[in-house]
C-alpha cells in the first residue's frame, strides 16, 4: 500500500487543496501538532485559502514529540480528516502545513521561523496544562517544568511560553514588528491569560522587553469547537478505503460541526478565515462561558459516567436514557449561569449539543476526555458553581460532576492527571475521601471552598456514585 504524498493519485470524491502548494509560503507558526489543530485551525486555514489564496502556510511545531512531525514530513505536508455524520463519511486532504518542526530536536529552527518577519501569526493548541499557570493567582508559575526550565536558560527554551518570549526578543532585537498570538486552547479569556504569562516570564529575564510586548504584541482571544477522537487503527483503515488504497497514518475522524469565533484583531493581517466560516467578533467572552459551560462542562460529566458504569465512547453514555436526563440535567443548569450570546438561541445550542454526542459515527473515549481534570475543573465546573452560588441557583448539578470524577478516581485507583499523585492519596484518604479532595490546595476558588453548601452538596454526590458503582460491581 502506497503512501500518501503530493503524488497520490485519490478518488475524485476526496477534497484536495484548491490552491497551488508549490508557490505556498508560510505566515503562521503553529505550537502543537495534535489531531485538534489538524481538524480544526489547519482545516480552517486551508478552506480560507481555497477562496483566497494569499501567503498564510502554516509551519506546523510539535513541542516534544518529533513522531507526527517526521511523519508529516514523510506525507509532504499531507493528511486526511474524516468528517463521519449521518450521512456517512466524507475524506478531505489537508496540505496547508508549509513546514515541520520539533521543538526539542529543532530548537534553533524553530527559533529562526519565529523570528522571520514572514511570520506575522504564532498560534497554540498545546493543552491547558502547558501553559504554567499558577491556580492560585492566575499567573505564572515558576515551578512549572517547562517554565522552570525555559527561566533557567532562555536562550534555549523549549516549552510555549519560552519559545514565544525569546521569538518576541528575538524580532525586537531586528526590529522587526512583532506577530499576533492566537491561543486557541480551552482556556476562558485565553488570549488574556497568555499575555499575562508571556509578559510575566518576560519580565524575569528583561523588564525591557515585558514593557515592549504589552505596548506591541497583540493577543487576541478565540474560542474553538470541533470533537476530535484520538486517532485508532480504525481510523487509518477507513482513510485507507476511502483514498482508495492510499496509507495515511496520520489520519484522524471528527464530526461535521466546527466552530472558530475570533477576537478581531490582527495588526499584521491574517487569513480571511471568515470565509472558512469564522465568526470574527469584538469580544469572544460570551461564546467561550457558554462552551465551556455547556459543552466542555457536560461533557467531563458524560466522562465520569461514562468511567463509571463502564462504558468506553461518550455515545454509549448518550444511548442510556437515566444518563441522558443527568447529562441534560447539567447542560441546563450551566445555561442558568449565562448572560445572553449574540446571534446564539441557547436552548437551540443545547439540543444540538446532546446530538453530537449521541453522534454514533463518533467513537470519542471517555477516558481520554476524563485526562488532566485538575486542569479543566476550574473553569468548566467551579466558574459556574461558584456565579450559580453566588446567585443563589442550584449548585447540586456542578457538585455533582465533582463527586462522579472523585468517585471515578476511587474506582479505577488510577488518574491521568498533574496532580496524580495528590489525587491517588485523597481517594485512599479513608472514612470521607471527598474531604480530601476538597482540601486539595488551590484546586477550588474561595467562594466554593469556604461554602458548607458545596462541601455537602460534594459530599453526598461521591456517596451516590461511589455506591452505584459497588451495587454495579456485585
Amino acid at each position: 500500500m502506497s503512501r500518501l504524498s503530493s503524488q497520490s493519485v485519490l478518488p475524485e470524491a476526496v477534497h484536495v487543496p484548491e490552491f497551488d502548494r508549490a508557490t505556498l509560503l508560510p505566515g503562521i507558526v503553529h505550537l502543537g501538532f495534535g489531531a485538534f489543530h489538524r481538524a480544526h485551525q489547519a482545516v480552517f486555514t486551508q478552506r480560507a485559502l481555497n477562496a483566497d489564496p494569499d501567503a498564510w502556510g502554516i509551519v506546523a511545531v510539535n513541542l516534544r514529540s518529533a513522531g507526527p512531525i517526521r511523519d508529516l514530513e514523510a506525507q509532504d505536508g499531507l493528511y486526511t480528516i474524516i468528517t463521519r455524520g449521518p450521512d456517512g463519511d466524507s475524506a478531505e486532504v489537508i496540505g496547508v502545513t508549509e513546514d515541520w518542526l520539533c521543538a526539542a530536536e529543532d530548537g534553533a529552527e524553530v527559533l529562526a521561523r519565529l523570528a522571520d518577519p514572514a511570520i506575522r501569526i504564532v498560534t497554540l493548541t498545546v493543552t491547558e496544562k502547558a501553559y504554567g499557570v499558577d491556580p492560585a493567582t492566575g499567573g505564572l508559575d515558576r515551578n512549572h517544568p517547562s517554565i522552570a526550565a525555559d527561566l533557567a536558560d532562555p536562550s534555549h527554551p523549549g516549552g510555549a511560553v519560552g519559545l514565544l518570549v525569546e521569538g518576541l526578543r528575538l524580532r525586537r532585537a531586528a526590529d522587526v514588528a512583532p506577530f499576533t498570538v492566537l491561543s486557541c486552547d480551552n482556556l476562558p479569556s485565553n488570549g488574556r491569560v497568555l499575555r499575562r504569562l508571556v509578559t510575566e516570564y518576560a519580565a524575569l529575564t528583561d523588564p525591557g522587553l515585558a514593557d515592549w510586548i504589552a505596548a506591541e504584541v497583540a493577543f487576541p482571544s478565540s474560542m474553538v469547537d470541533r470533537i476530535v477522537p484520538a486517532a485508532t487503527d480504525a481510523t487509518r483503515a477507513r482513510a485507507a478505503a476511502l483514498l482508495g488504497g492510499v496509507k495515511d497514518v496520520l489520519a484522524i475522524e471528527t464530526e461535521p460541526f466546527i466552530q472558530w469565533v475570533i477576537e478581531d484583531e490582527f495588526p499584521q493581517g491574517r487569513p480571511a478565515w471568515e470565509k472558512a466560516g469564522a465568526v470574527m467578533v469584538a469580544d469572544v467572552e460570551p461564546y467561550e462561558n457558554m462552551k465551556l459551560r455547556m459543552l466542555n462542562g457536560t461533557h467531563t460529566l458524560v466522562a465520569h459516567l461514562g468511567i463509571l458504569s463502564g462504558l468506553e465512547h461518550v455515545r454509549d453514555v448518550m444511548a442510556v436514557p437515566a444518563l441522558v436526563a443527568q447529562v441534560r440535567a447539567h447542560m441546563l443548569a450551566a445555561r442558568a449561569t449565562l448572560d445572553p450570546v449574540p446571534g446564539i438561541d441557547l436552548d437551540r445550542y443545547a439540543d444540538d449539543l446532546i446530538l453530537r454526542f449521541a453522534n454514533p459515527a463518533i467513537a470519542h473515549r471517555n477516558i481520554q476526555i476524563a485526562m488532566d481534570s485538575t486542569q479543566k475543573l476550574p473553569q468548566r465546573i467551579f466558574s459556574p458553581a461558584t456565579d450559580a452560588l453566588a446567585a443563589g441557583q442550584d449548585i447540586t448539578p456542578f457538585a455533582r460532576v465533582m463527586g462522579a470524577w472523585i468517585a471515578a478516581i476511587m474506582k479505577r485507583h488510577e488518574a491521568d492527571d498533574p496532580r496524580r499523585a495528590e489525587l491517588l492519596a485523597a481517594a485512599e484518604a479513608g472514612e470521607n475521601p471527598a474531604r480530601a479532595f476538597l482540601d486539595l490546595p488551590g484546586l477550588l476558588p474561595q467562594a466554593l471552598a469556604e461554602s458548607a453548601e458545596w462541601h455537602r452538596a460534594v459530599t453526598a454526590a461521591v456517596a451516590e456514585f461511589s455506591h452505584l458503582t459497588e451495587r454495579s460491581a456485585s
